[in-house]
C-alpha cells in the first residue's frame, strides 16, 4: 500500500485553500450550497490530480517512518500472495469440473438435497488429511454426516458439551441416521500424543482432548507393555475406536435405538500404509455391557 507524505500534498494546488470555495463557513457535501460549477471543478481537478505522473512516483517511494522496518517482507508477502493465488486457482478449476460433470449430469440429485438430507450414516473420523472418509469410501453428497476430530474420539456423555456430540444429537434425533461408522487411522498423530502423555490433564489443547481415549490407552498399556512404542500406538488406534463405542452407549438416545435395533454402531480402522480397511459391529446383544465394558463383535471383514 503506498504512503503519501502530508508534507508533499500539501503543496498541491488540489489541497491548498484556493482550491476550496470562499467562504466563512463550511460547505456540506453535496448540499444545495455547493454549485453544479464548483462541483465540477472538484473532478477536474481529483482527475489531473491522480493522473499526475508527480503523484505516481510519489506513490512509488518508500514508506515512512514505521512502515520502513517492513523491508524484506515485501517479497515475501507477494510471494505468498501469488502462491496462494495458484493454489486457489487449481480449487477453482476442481470446483468447475465438479460442477460441469457431477452436478449438472445429477442435477435432479442435487435439487432433491437443496430441500432436505436422510442420511444413513453419520461417520465420526480423524482430522487428518490423508484419511478423507469421503474420498476413501466414496460416499456422496447426501449418504453420510460427517464429522471430523483430532483421533476421531467420542467423548462420554458426562464429560459435557462438545462439537462431537451435538453433531450426534442432531444426527440420530433429527436426521434419523441408522448407522454410526467411527473411523481410525494408522499412525495417528493424535493417539501418539495420548500415549506420550505423563499426567492426563496439560495446558496443550490437544492432550485435553485426547485423555478422552485415556481408558484405550490404560487398556493398551496393560495389554502391550512389551512392544516397542509404535506397535503400542497402533494397538491403541484400534482400542479408542472401541473405547468411542463403549462412549457413544452412554448416551441415553443412541443406547435406546441400539437396543431396539433401529441404530448400529460399527468401527472401522484404515490403514494408508498398504491400503486395507477393517471393519467391525458391535453386537450389543450378544454383550454384557452392565458388568463389563468388553463387548462382543459381529459382521467382522477386512478389505484389500
Amino acid at each position: 500500500m503506498a504512503i503519501v507524505a502530508s508534507t508533499s500534498l500539501s503543496k498541491h494546488p488540489l489541497f491548498s485553500s484556493s482550491f476550496l470555495p470562499a467562504s466563512t463557513t463550511p460547505t456540506k457535501i453535496f448540499s444545495s450550497k455547493l454549485r453544479f460549477r464548483e462541483t465540477e471543478q472538484i473532478r477536474f481537478r481529483l482527475s489531473t490530480f491522480f493522473n499526475n505522473p508527480g503523484f505516481l512516483l510519489m506513490a512509488s517511494k518508500e514508506p515512512v517512518g514505521l512502515t520502513t522496518e517492513l523491508g524484506s517482507d515485501k517479497i515475501e508477502t507477494a510471494v505468498g500472495v501469488e502462491n496462494g493465488c495458484g493454489m486457489f486457482d487449481e480449487m477453482k478449476h476442481r470446483f468447475l469440473s465438479f460442477k460441469k460433470k457431477k452436478f449438472m449430469e445429477n442435477l435432479e440429485h442435487y435439487l432433491n438435497l437443496s430441500n432436505a438430507q436422510t442420511p444413513k450414516f453419520m461417520v465420526i473420523a480423524c482430522a487428518d488429511s490423508r484419511v478423507c472418509p469421503s474420498y476413501i469410501l466414496g460416499f456422496h453428497p447426501g449418504e453420510a454426516f460427517i464429522v471430523r476430530n483430532v483421533a476421531n474420539m467420542v467423548p462420554p456423555c458426562e464429560s459435557g458439551p462438545s462439537e462431537t456430540n451435538a453433531a450426534l444429537e442432531f444426527a440420530v434425533n433429527s436426521l434419523q441416521v441408522e448407522n454410526i461408522l467411527v473411523i481410525g487411522h494408522s499412525r495417528c498423530g493424535g493417539i501418539r500424543a495420548l500415549m506420550s502423555m505423563e499426567d492426563e490433564a496439560d495446558s496443550s489443547f490437544i492432550q485435553n482432548w485426547v485423555v478422552v481415549g485415556k481408558n484405550a490407552r490404560l487398556k493398551t498399556k496393560s495389554a502391550a507393555h512389551n512392544l516397542s512404542f509404535d506397535h503400542q500406538c497402533r494397538h491403541c488406534e484400534k482400542e479408542s475406536i472401541n473405547c468411542s463405542l463403549l462412549n457413544l452407549l452412554t448416551y441415553s438416545w443412541i443406547e435406546e435405538k441400539v437396543e431396539k435395533g433401529t441404530l448400529s454402531l460399527h468401527g472401522g480402522y484404515y490403514d494408508f500404509i498398504d491400503c486395507t480397511f477393517e471393519k467391525w459391529t458391535l453386537d450389543y446383544e450378544g454383550s454384557n455391557l452392565k458388568e463389563s465394558d468388553k463387548f462382543a463383535v459381529r459382521s467382522q471383514s477386512f478389505w484389500c
